[in-house]
């Protein structure tokens, strides 16, 4: 199994990138500070649940569609 704090970065980084969000437009419209959405980028930092409600909705998505891309990231069944 990979691990899911890389993963689930590897996701925000990808979604951020396909809504041509920086990560100070993105860490705005998430009402969080820019170094915290580099450190998810980059799995360095693993998110709550609020955090994960938060960026879906500055993403444009929702929680369990993130999820779902997390396990089949990580190939959790």
């Amino acid at each position: 199994m990979k691990n899911p704090t890389a993963a689930f970065g590897k996701i925000i980084a990808g979604l951020r990138r396909t809504a041509q969000l920086s990560q100070e437009e993105l860490a705005e419209r998430a009402s969080i500070h820019r170094t915290y959405v580099s450190q998810i980028d980059r799995g360095l930092k693993s998110p709550t649940i609020v955090m994960l409600f938060r960026l879906a909705r500055a993403l444009d998505t929702t929680p369990s569609r993130i999820m779902k891309q997390l396990e089949a990231e990580i190939g959790a069944s």
